[in-house]
């Protein structure tokens, strides 16, 4: 293996791609034979259609989010689209977004629809779910919701931007009827319905046409403190009747468990079947939640001692946090085999609608912004790893939402007044945009273990993987190298396939504490280069700490 400076010094820009027919020499690319890890595509074993709402994103009132990452007003001097922030919409336009959570989390389950609709100048202020955890010097409307963005102003923002909304709704504090009233409003055909003209009196004659409604938010705890049984017992409450408009069916997505809790999928399963097997049906997905926040490397649970550093952190850090999000894939097949016990046909998918890092606070670009971090190029690979997880279970995940979009956690851009950045992860989802719709193609990586020091223990972790999907005669495969240190050659291997050409696209950096700032906005950026391919196996280098796109166009 060369060094992990040597390889960036002769790589191009230091994410460059190099992709060798078996002949080609070069001093630092040796034949398929001599390389130690391997990757096979099997075309002909599909693994199912790729939801593109697995590349689906969050956004919650929660400090910056909202207010000053997408709603800027109409009357700012920042430029916007009817008060949403236009570069935002711009960027998101090149990623094909396609579905957006809103108003929560936790947010939501103290949130009243009925304030955010009507005139601005008419809607009441109310104190935000997450007042207490403002700093004093935080701005009102973090403290303070104004409702200046409610259901007619998100669901615009989902119109500019090519997305579906999804909407979580309040069960803890609201009654079924508001529930009811929420998809009246969003849904009823222009001069249906009373609450139809409320909307068209707002500039909204059309409906909505919302399909996604969350039934509560993390009702083991924020969202109530339910048992899962008694959540169960609110939830057929709450969807036993629910207007359908022009035969557009709504997909209910039920409040899932904390992490791997397999005993509320089964509780809540259990209950919900009482009234009989068929309930299943009224059940579109099952949100699962999960954070990577634990850097203790075992010492504690704490909630807060347990979490790492944005910034601050050494190799060791670096492969604990993939240790944690890693944990999502054998959280994804264990309660799908709870789901089974209850729903052996699978009507009910997996619904992951809260994922990414947390870390301590202090590593903000705006100082006071509640749970926003600094967006590294370890948060890059542990993006890429995330959705390359998602890809391996097209059967089982049908929609997914990066915690979240803007200004908070594991953030696709970050912004104040007139400065806009795009992170890493936000890099990342443009990568990975190229598989939404593709045939999942099953994809075996072999390659040498990842070995280290943790704390005078030693400690392992995978050094290869990703996934695969086909597009007719067009094969995406994106790949993860998780190694601070080390280059890896390795053989790619298509089963009845030959290459007609091929481009490659490396997310990389020679320090892996690399960011994007609103001064330097450009110091980690992904590197797309056209490649000589042969039209058998190829020997390809995956640069250390990095995420590539190898896209093939077959023959």
């Amino acid at each position: 293996m060369l060094p992990r400076r040597e390889f960036l010094r002769h790589s191009a820009a230091a994410a460059g791609v190099t992709l060798f027919a078996k002949n080609f020499a070069s001093p630092f690319f040796a034949p398929p034979s001599a390389a130690d890890s391997r990757i096979e595509i099997i075309l002909d074993e599909p693994l199912g259609s790729i939801s593109p709402n697995i590349y689906g994103h969050f956004v919650e009132n929660l400090s910056g989010v909202i207010y000053d990452g997408i709603w800027v007003g109409e009357n700012s001097k920042v430029p916007n689209i009817n008060g949403i922030r236009k570069e935002l919409v711009d960027h998101m336009r090149t990623i094909n977004p396609s579905v957006v959570r809103f108003p929560g989390g936790c947010f939501a389950d103290s949130y009243d629809w009925r304030d955010g609709i009507g005139p601005r100048d008419k809607r009441p202020r109310r104190t935000n779910f997450w007042a207490s955890e403002e700093a004093p010097s935080s701005p009102a409307a973090h403290k303070y919701d104004p409702n200046q963005f409610g259901t007619n102003e998100f669901a615009q923002f989902c119109k500019l931007i090519g997305s579906q909304p999804y909407l979580a709704a309040n069960l803890r504090s609201l009654p079924a009827e508001a529930f009811y009233h929420w998809v009246e409003y969003c849904n009823s055909p222009a001069g249906s319905t009373t609450l139809a003209d409320a909307r068209a009196a707002a500039g909204y004659p059309d409906p909505f046409n919302v399909a996604f409604w969350g039934v509560g938010n993390e009702s083991w705890g924020c969202g109530g403190n339910f048992t899962a049984q008694e959540y169960a017992v609110e939830f057929r409450r709450y969807t036993a009747w629910l207007p359908v408009y022009d035969r557009h069916p709504l997909s209910l997505i039920a409040s899932g468990p904390n992490g791997d809790d397999a005993t509320w999928t089964r509780g809540f399963l259990e209950e919900l079947v009482r009234k009989g097997k068929s309930q299943v049906r009224s059940v579109y997905g099952f949100a699962l939640h999960h954070y990577a926040w634990n850097l203790s490397r075992g010492r504690t649970q704490d909630w807060f001692e347990g979490k790492g550093d944005a910034l601050k952190f050494d190799p060791v850090d670096w492969y604990e946090l993939l240790r944690e999000g890693q944990r999502i894939e054998s959280m994804i097949n264990n309660h799908w085999q709870a789901l089974a016990e209850n729903d052996p046909d699978h009507s009910i998918k997996l619904v992951v609608d809260e994922w990414g890092p947390w870390y301590k606070p202090g590593s903000e670009a705006t100082p006071g912004d509640l749970l926003e971090q600094m967006i590294t190029l370890r948060d890059a690979v542990f993006s890429g790893m995330t959705l390359d997880i998602f890809n391996r279970h097209p059967e089982k995940v049908t929609m997914a939402n990066c915690a979240q979009l803007i200004n908070c956690l594991n953030s696709l851009y970050l912004a104040h007044e007139n400065n806009f950045v795009v992170t890493p992860v936000g890099h990342v989802f443009a990568m990975y945009a190229a598989h939404q719709g593709g045939q999942a193609v099953r994809s075996v990586f072999n390659a040498p273990a990842i070995h280290y020091d943790r704390d005078a223990k030693s400690a392992s972790f995978w050094a290869l993987n990703g996934s695969a999907s086909l597009h007719n005669k067009s094969l995406v495969i994106t790949v993860v190298n998780p190694s601070v240190s080390d280059a890896r050659e390795t053989q790619l291997v298509l089963r009845s396939a030959k290459i007609k050409s091929a481009t490659a696209t490396v997310l990389t950096h020679s320090d892996i504490h690399a960011h994007n700032t609103f001064t330097q906005k450009q110091a980690v950026t992904p590197q797309t280069k056209t490649i000589a391919a042969p039209q058998a196996d190829l020997t390809y280098t995956f640069a250390p700490a990095s995420v590539t796109k190898l896209t093939l166009e077959l023959v």
